[in-house]
């Protein structure tokens, strides 16, 4: 950026902990004043030679001139993103062009210092990022701004860790022994790990999930519905492609690369395994802490990012994601935080509110659109993203944001409809086919809860765990099977008695719902599942999640036999064996995970949903809770699902030799999810359960470092932690939420006593299922 334009620039001003005060200031000012105010700072790292190239600073710089510094860097302009800045300033200052998955985000660096005889004051917020080529970029290839850069070179980063550990007077100074010393850090890590040591990491991680092969009858199917279930899972297969594109913009890339070279090394091939469970470069058990890095990833050419050189076939670099998980996933841009969208979102009338909020949309950028030289284009038009906004970011749906996918996903859909014998599952597949390419799923969401047929099918976007930001976004998933209709039969007790159930819940009768539609249950054996599935596997679920369905129709569930006898045969029974006191073991029983595991998902479909707000304003739970919604409403499933049975059998609706086996199959259960990790939904949901139990003394913990139910305490406790849920749910008392899981979501020492058993003796954390059936009708 010419030194002219500088002066006019205009700089958000920040409080000292970086958050954005609302006021702007010149450059000149916020410089003069001593203001905390944003830049970026962007490397580039060779990864053949090791080597980090550097500018050397225009001598009519007002900072370090003449001084070498970063590759590049820049002020983040009023208004403007972190990501675009990094886009633009490499653009501008070196001739170098390059798409948002270059870039990644390492660290956040806070410089404070005052130069220029105290007339230069810079509190400076600044994003790091890192660009890893493959080899060096030929300096010949650079197109430098003579306003700002007088020449560039390549040093190797530990000769320039040393330079600036000996306070070189060349080169601008950062301290190495502070924050920036992790830009060393990370890249000494990442090359200099020993090959054997990751092997062996990986193969522990592996061992948490029991290899288990899925099978169902298909006796009871007609051939014409073989037909169908064959078209069906291809069309499930699509399910995968788009949630890969969900949880990361480079994650496609990613996947296809580990997937090419799995047959290179032993190492390549853990990698390759243990992402197709996880299904994205953050392990679901360990808090989704990375477990590769971007060193690991895809190799991308881009011929004519810079000044054509003779000989050279262009620039080469590693497809970048951040070692932090993104809690917005691929739904919003990876530098908008909360208070961006929800100023932009208050600019918006009530319908585009609704779309920006929406389950079925994605938010993007103008700015990164323009600048973008990725291939996934939109055109800004309507009154959502019309060019005129003052803000940058606008609405995508998905029926376009996805539309490669959702076409040929529709067209299988269509195809298995015509086939199909069944006049519900008909309806389903071409309603779902027409829903994908429409962008609504009322109609076929109504179709899926009335389904009646044996090839049970659920397809299409539902959770929301995967926006870790708001909890809005859902994401695309896919659950294919075969009714069980014998359990089937079995389990209409549950959702007949769904009104008496809602009417009787520890909460105040104010915020009880009136009419309460009982959920069918319908029970299947898996045949094949796809998309939004990763890591932990689901026994149930129970949708739709669209409140105004919830509100209308209720809600359907879907249990997954097959998967819960896996899971507690593999699973629960070695955790009982070993957690649980001898005089307790035996109440653990199949019957009552199952059962309880049933009432789980009932007690979605009752409680609050949508709620009148203390000032008298309609709105739901989880516009309300937002990102704290999914684990509370996990936790309210689980607790009143057990409040729920002790009243079942108190109404002799269920037998009573129930009682005990289900609240000691209930704690066996609780490490079971503790196990998925404290950022998962479910693991959260339940140390929340575990702990407030514990807390109460209906759980004990032995010296002998097992566990027993206290049966004089557990129904208390239990109805006392429900009644806390609900009425937080009730009154969309996001703060009350807050506080509740942070005292609770802990890893408590009874817990991590727990764990550590399991983990000695190698209990199994989870499943990871095959599917014969599906791989032949695949083939």
């Amino acid at each position: 950026m010419a030194e002219t334009q500088l002066q006019e620039e205009l700089f958000d001003v920040l409080t000292k902990t970086g958050q954005k005060t609302g006021i702007t200031k010149p450059r000149g000012d916020v410089h003069r004043d001593g203001d905390y105010h944003r830049a970026v700072h962007v490397w580039i790292f060779a990864e053949s030679t090791q080597e980090l190239l550097l500018q050397q600073r225009a001598d009519c710089k007002d900072s370090w001139p003449g001084l070498w510094d970063i590759s590049g860097a820049g002020h983040i302009s009023a208004g403007d993103s972190s990501l675009t800045t990094a886009q633009r300033e490499f653009h501008e200052e070196l001739g170098v062009n390059l798409p948002k998955d270059a870039f990644e985000l390492i660290f956040v660096f806070l410089q404070e210092c005052v130069i220029n005889d105290g007339k230069f004051i810079n509190n400076e917020y600044n994003d790091v990022y890192l660009v890893t080529t493959r080899d060096p970029i030929p300096l010949e290839a650079f197109t430098l701004q003579e306003t700002e850069v007088s020449a560039v070179k390549y040093i190797g980063y530990e000769e320039y860790r040393s330079l600036l550990g000996k306070e070189d007077p060349g080169y601008v100074p950062y301290d190495i022994n502070g924050q920036y010393g992790q830009l060393f850090d990370v890249i000494t890590k990442r090359y200099k790990e020993n090959t054997s040591e990751r092997s062996l990491n990986l193969q522990k991680k592996l061992r948490q999930y029991a290899p288990v092969s899925l099978n169902a009858e298909l006796t009871g199917l007609s051939d014409v519905d073989k037909e169908a279930l064959a078209l069906v899972i291809k069309a499930a297969t699509i399910m995968d492609e788009i949630f890969h594109l969900q949880v990361w913009h480079s994650n496609p890339a990613l996947r296809d690369w580990l997937k090419e070279r799995a047959v290179a090394s032993e190492l390549d091939g853990l990698k390759w395994l243990y992402y197709k469970i996880n299904k994205s470069p953050w392990s679901s058990l360990d808090e989704n802490e990375a477990y590769l890095t971007t060193a690991d990833s895809a190799v991308k050419l881009l011929p004519a990012s810079t000044k054509q050189v003779t000989g050279w076939k262009g620039l080469e670099y590693k497809a970048a994601f951040p070692m932090q998980k993104p809690p917005g996933a691929n739904f919003y841009p990876s530098d908008m935080d909360k208070m961006e969208f929800e100023l932009w979102k208050n600019s918006l009338t009530g319908n585009q509110q609704e779309d920006a909020t929406s389950f079925f949309t994605v938010i993007k950028r103008r700015s990164e659109f323009s600048l973008d030289c990725s291939p996934c284009d939109h055109t800004l038009d309507g009154t959502n993203n019309s060019v005129g906004s003052i803000h940058d970011l606008y609405s995508v749906p998905y029926s376009e944001e996805y539309i490669p996918y959702l076409k040929r996903t529709a067209e299988l859909l269509h195809k298995a409809g015509d086939l199909a014998s069944s006049p519900s599952l008909k309806r389903l597949l071409h309603s779902k086919a027409d829903a994908f390419l429409s962008n609504d799923y009322y109609d076929s969401d109504i179709a899926w809860m009335e389904l009646d047929s044996k090839l049970d099918v659920t397809i299409g976007p539902y959770e929301t765990y995967e926006d870790a930001l708001f909890g809005y976004k859902a994401t695309f998933e896919a659950y294919v099977g075969v009714r069980d209709d014998k359990a089937t039969a079995q389990l209409k007790l549950f959702g007949d008695n769904l009104q008496l159930l809602e009417e009787n819940l520890p909460m105040d009768s104010a915020y009880k719902s009136k009419e309460v539609i009982a959920a069918p249950i319908r029970v299947i054996q898996l045949v094949y599942n796809s998309g939004d599935v990763k890591g932990p596997q689901t026994v149930a679920f129970n949708l739709p999640n669209d409140e105004r369905i919830v509100k209308d129709r209720g809600t359907s569930m879907v249990m997954l036999k097959n998967v819960s006898e896996a899971k507690f045969k593999h699973i629960l029974q070695p955790i009982a064996d070993s957690c649980i006191t001898k005089e307790q073991q035996e109440l653990v029983d199949f019957e009552s995970f199952f059962t309880h595991t049933i009432c789980h998902e009932c007690c979605h479909g009752i409680g609050p949903h949508t709620i009148t707000l203390p000032d008298g304003r309609k709105s739901t739970v989880r516009l309300e809770l937002q990102e704290l919604h999914s684990a509370l409403e996990e936790a309210k499933a689980d607790i009143v699902g057990l409040w729920a049975l002790k009243f079942l059998i108190s109404q002799g609706l269920l037998p009573k030799s129930l009682v005990k086996s289900m609240y000691v199959s209930f704690l066996a259960g609780c490490f079971r999810s503790v196990r998925f990790g404290l950022e998962e939904s479910h693991g959260k949901g339940q140390a929340l359960q575990f702990n407030w139990l514990f807390e109460k003394e209906a759980f004990i913990f032995h010296s002998n470092d097992t566990f027993s139910v206290d049966f004089t305490k557990v129904e208390g406790a239990v109805e006392s932690l429900s009644r806390e849920i609900l009425t937080i749910q009730a009154r969309g008392d996001k703060e009350a939420a807050r506080l509740l899981l942070q005292k609770y979501c802990k890893m408590t020492t009874p817990l991590k006593v727990a764990l550590q058993k399991l983990e000695n003796i190698q209990v199994p954390v989870d499943i990871v299922p095959t599917f014969p059936i599906a791989d032949k009708l695949l083939q």
